[in-house]
Parts: structure tokens; sequence; C-alpha cells
């Protein structure tokens, strides 16, 4: 294809280069959102415990919560700490719950620390729709990996973010990783 079909296929030229991220499509378009607040609607976090670890990104397992990698990761080693239990607010949990939910999230960044060396972490969670979350039906808590200038123009710019590895590679770097009790 030469210069002018391309500019034709797609759009008229004005100095940037194009970065396809074909792979996000299914985020904007809300594949894998539930269509409802139960469990039956379709939630991911439901669903994944149920699939064997590496088809459901499960990282680890405990009683009451579990390790999964964001699918739609902000940075790579982006991990979701999860109850089991489909609830929607922190405060839902009980006392067994809150204390797995709490050890998990150590876990997940002793992990992270062993396996991919970040220099810094966000934590949290985003309660309720208004507030952020993606799903707001079932509470999960970000484990986001952070490293000196991993902030770039590709987000900005590119709308893109740079993973160096799929997510099964992450997973099982993860997995190797996760502290035994």
């Amino acid at each position: 294809m030469g210069e002018a079909e391309r500019d034709a296929a797609f759009g008229d030229p004005d100095g940037y280069q194009r970065l396809w991220t074909p792979h996000r499509m299914a985020y904007i378009q809300g594949e894998n959102k539930p269509s409802g607040p139960a469990p039956e609607d379709g939630c991911p976090f439901c669903r994944a415990p149920e699939l064997p670890d590496a088809e459901g990104l499960v990282v680890a397992r405990g009683k009451t919560a579990y390790a999964v990698l964001n699918l739609y990761p902000y940075n790579s080693g982006h991990l979701l700490i999860c109850p089991y239990r489909h609830v929607a607010d922190y405060t839902d949990l009980d006392g067994s719950e809150s204390a797995e939910f709490a050890t998990f999230t150590q876990a997940g960044i002793t992990a992270v620390r062993r396996a991919l060396g970040p220099q810094g972490f966000n934590i949290g969670m985003n309660l309720g729709a208004i507030a952020g979350a993606g799903i707001a039906a079932h509470l999960h808590q970000h484990i986001v990996p952070r490293w000196g200038g991993d902030t770039n123009f590709m987000p900005v710019i590119g709308r893109t973010k740079i993973l160096p590895e799929l997510l099964q590679q992450t997973r099982e770097s993860l997995a190797e990783s996760w502290p035994q009790s």
C-alpha cells in the first residue's frame, strides 16, 4: 500500500504516527462487564475462580478471597484482590473475609515486589460506579505496581499502555512469587 492509499484508508495525514490497540476495544465496549448487579448477570469476579487458574488469571486462592490479574491492567502486574462472596461494599465483608482480604493485599504486594521489582504501589478500591468502579457490584482492591518513569507519553498521546509481557506470563511469575503460608 502506497502512502496515498494509506492516508485514504486511515484518515487525513496530520504528522502523527498511529498506535493501534484493538485489544482495548473489548474494554471500551464493556465486554466481560456484568449486565446487572447479581452474580448470575455475568460477574467476572464470580466467574474467574470457577475457571482453572491459568484461564481465569487467578494468581492465588484463599478460603474467602483470591488474587487475580486485571484483564485490562494499568501496569504489568496489576493485581485485584477479591472476596469470593459477591458483595459490593467493603463494609459488607465479615471479620474473616476482612482479615484474609487484608492478608491477600499484603501477600500480593510481596509477590509483585519479588517478581517485578517495582519502586512503589498504588493500592485502593473504588466503591460504587460514581467512584470509578468498573465492576461496582463485586468488591475488589487494586494493587498497581509503579516504576519511576512509568508514566510517559504513551497513555497521554497514544492512549496505549506498554506491557512488556503477556498476562499469562505475568500470572505465572506472580503465582511462583506468592508467599507461602
